[in-house]
This record gives structure tokens, sequence and C-alpha cells, in this order.
């Protein structure tokens, strides 16, 4: 068997090495896969020339021009398999080495090309030196990183050693028998070793970079992975630093209405004590049935603290209640109507709303008997309850503690509802009220 008889087997693993490569190069379009794919190709190229016949100078100037041009992408990867720029002397070593190279070439070739120069014996002398420093270069990289525990590295020592080994077989034969004869058995043509050298170089190259690969790939998806989490962790953070300062605010909010509730109890019941004291010296048995209702009032004053709101119908009941202490002291010069529809029983509003609401109105306005201050509680389709009353005030200005009209506005406001309407019209002096509706169960404020 001669070596011309497996130079194509060679040649069709090299092709079948690009052809996966260049897929790969057209997947990922990374640099590493580029430069893989011109040194497969440059070798490629070096076993197809192996099959014409040309003038020997021709031949050697392109096996020169191939073979020299893969070893300054060999040292190309090297930069990438060994990640040299974390070693920058290292780096800068191997970049001139690669500038010696072409300068090399550029003189090979004007020997080849333009002088005889290379049919001479000093010719051959001068090739040995050229042949060991490159086997030193090689020698060198295996030296180095022989020792390394990076995987990647780990192959592409593995490819350069067996391209050295083969290297060397390639030396010793050249040495032995300068001259090719083509009579020589396969195993001692030199280019069967070179041809053997690359192909293992190439394979160790080919899984360096598919490990490469897939490490980057392991590693992105952890990074992301990690991401996602750290993702996932802020915006569980954010959920609960949201729903904590969503919880502080209702907790001020509570705390808000709650304070200004508290304000209603003493002032309704300076009022209701007043009332109570001028009942006592006119009519002592009304001053009991005053103080029975006064009781059954405050009661549900008391427990208007506890919640924020209460439905329309359990005012009005209350509002009844509260009127009837009014007649009692006035009797008929106040009166009272509600036109509420049935189909705004259920609303909601601030507890005492109402009741500040006629209190207001008692307070600022003449109430006699040859005038009668007139309180209407109606509602509107477009959900507005307005509480309304005669205008007729007062000639002297009542004091006033700030706690009817504002108090309202202020529950409102804390609520984040649309504010009171406040205006006269016509000869009344009207507060428009908007109706709240729940769009989930809400504990209310009962009156019994």
């Amino acid at each position: 068997m001669t070596y011309e008889a497996l130079s194509p087997l060679f040649l069709g693993m090299v092709l079948a090495m690009l052809l996966t490569n260049t897929v790969q190069w057209f997947m990922y379009r990374e640099r590493i896969y580029g430069i893989y794919s011109l040194y497969t190709i440059t070798w490629a190229i070096y076993f197809t020339i192996n099959h014409f016949d040309q003038p020997l100078n021709i031949a050697n100037f392109e096996k020169l021009l191939l073979s020299y041009s893969g070893y300054i992408l060999y040292l190309e990867l090297a930069k990438i398999f060994l990640n040299l720029r974390e070693r920058p002397r290292f780096l800068r070593w191997v970049t001139v080495v690669q500038g010696l190279l072409v300068g090399y070439c550029v003189i090979k070739t004007y020997i080849y090309l333009f002088t005889d120069f290379w049919q001479s014996p000093v010719h051959q002398i001068l090739l040995q030196p050229v042949r060991f420093a490159l086997l030193g270069v090689g020698s060198y990289i295996v030296y180095s990183f022989i020792r390394s525990t990076d995987m990647v590295a780990r192959f592409f020592v593995a490819g350069t050693a067996s391209l050295l080994l083969n290297h060397s077989i390639t030396t010793l034969l050249l040495l032995k028998s300068p001259a090719l004869n083509q009579q020589l058995l396969f195993w001692q043509h030199p280019d069967l070793y070179v041809q053997t050298g690359v192909v293992l170089d190439l394979i160790f190259f080919a899984l360096g970079i598919s490990y490469r690969h897939r490490r980057e790939a392991v590693n992105k998806a952890v990074v992301e992975k990690d991401l996602e989490r750290e993702r996932e962790q802020r915006r569980r953070e954010y959920l609960e630093a949201d729903l904590a300062l969503q919880r502080m605010h209702q907790e001020k909010t509570e705390m808000q209405m709650r304070a200004l509730q508290s304000q209603i109890n003493p002032h309704f019941l300076f009022n209701g004590l007043n009332t109570l004291s001028s009942l006592i010296d006119e009519d002592p048995h009304q001053a009991g049935e005053f103080v029975d209702e006064l009781s059954k009032v405050y009661r549900y004053l008391l427990r208007s603290n506890e919640h924020e709101l209460t439905t329309l119908s359990i005012e009005l009941r209350f509002i009844s209640s509260y009127f009837h202490l009014l007649k009692t002291r006035f009797g008929c010069s106040v009166s009272l109507d509600i036109d509420v529809d049935k189909t705004y029983q259920e609303a909601l509003l601030p507890p005492l709303t109402l009741q500040l609401l006629v209190e207001n109105a008692v307070k600022h306005n003449v109430v006699i008997a040859q005038k009668p201050l007139k309180i209407r509680i109606r509602t509107t389709p477009d959900n507005v309850l307005i509480v309304e009353n005669s205008l007729q005030r007062k000639t002297l200005r009542v004091e006033s503690n700030g706690v009817g009209l504002s108090n309202i506005a202020v529950k409102y406001q804390l609520l984040n509802q649309q504010q009171p309407v406040i205006q006269e019209h016509e000869g009344w002096f009207q507060v428009k009220l908007p109706l709240l509706f729940a769009t989930q169960p809400v504990s209310i404020n009962e009156f019994t």
C-alpha cells in the first residue's frame, strides 16, 4: 500500500470536519468557528495539491504557504483556546512568533519563485532550524499548559501533542531521506505523518470547541437562571414592600378616620347635654324620654369608631332616632323629609355623615315655629345623596369648631373618593354626597 492510496482518506476526514464546523459557524457566528474553518480549509487544500503533478519549486511553494498559514492560524486558535488575554506576556510572545512566520513565508516565496537557491544543499540545511523552532514552540505550549485544569486547554494540548509527535517523525524522515522516492511504503512517507498529525489535531480541536460551546451554554443557562431567580426575588421584595406600604397607608387612614370620629362624640354629647339641661326645667317627663333616646343614639355613636363605612339604610334609621331628639327640643319648628330610592338602601357612606349635616343645619339656621327649618334627604339617579335645608341663616355669627363639613370632606378624601359638593341653590343649602358601592364584603356599623 502506498501513501497516495491513503491520502484521499485523510482528505475526506478533513472535508467532513470542515462541513460540520461550517454549519456550526453559520449557526453560532462565533470567531473561533471562523478561524477553525480557515484552519481546516488550509489543510484540506494542502492535502489536495499532493495529487497534482507540478514543478517542484511550485509544489514546494504551495506547501510552504499552506502549511505555515496553518501554523499562523493554529497560534490564533491558541489565543482563544488558552484564553491568553489573561496572560498578556504569553500573548505578546505568540503574536511575535506569528509575525516571524509571516516574514519567513515572504522570504521563502521569493526563494522558490525567483531564485534557484532552493535547489542547493545549503537551503536544505537551513530548513532544519526552522522545523526545530516550530517543534520548540509547540513543545513550549504543551509544557506551559499540560497541567491546566481547564478541559478546553487540555483538548488543545492534546491536539498540539499529536501534531508535535507526527511533525517530529516527519522531520526525522526528511533528515534521513530529503528527496522523496515514489517507491516508498506508505509508513515511510513524511506526508503521511503530517496528515495524521493534522487530522488528530483537527479532531481534538473540534472536541475542544464543542466542549467550550457546551460549557458556555451551561454557564449562560446558570447565569440566566440566577438572574431570573434574582428578578423573582426583587419582584417578591417589591410586592412585599408595596403590600407593607398599603397596609401602612390603610392603618394611617384608619387612625385618621378614628381620630375624626372621636371628635364627634364629645361634640354630640355636649349638644345633647345642653338640650337635656333645658328640657329638665321645661318638661321633666320629656327629659326622661329624651334620656332614653339619647342613650340609644349615643350607643350607635360610640360604635361608629369601629368602622369606616355603613349602609345608607342603617344611617337613615339612626338619623330618624336622632331627629326624634331634635323634635323633642324644637317641636314643629323643624321638619325632616326623606325620599330615598330603595335601590340605594345598601349603598355605603361614612358613619354619622347625615347626623353631622342635620346638626350643622340646625346650628347655623333660625329654627322657629313661625318659620320652620325644612331638612330634606333624597337621592338622584346618578348615585348621589343630597342633604339640603332651607336657607335661613342666623343674624348672629355662630362659633364653629370646624367639625362638620370639613370632617365629612376629609373622610371622603381618606377613602380616595370624589369630594362632596357644597352649594346654595334657589334658597336651599345643599350638600351632594357620592354614594359608594362595595366590590367586596365590608364590615359596617349596625344600628339597633
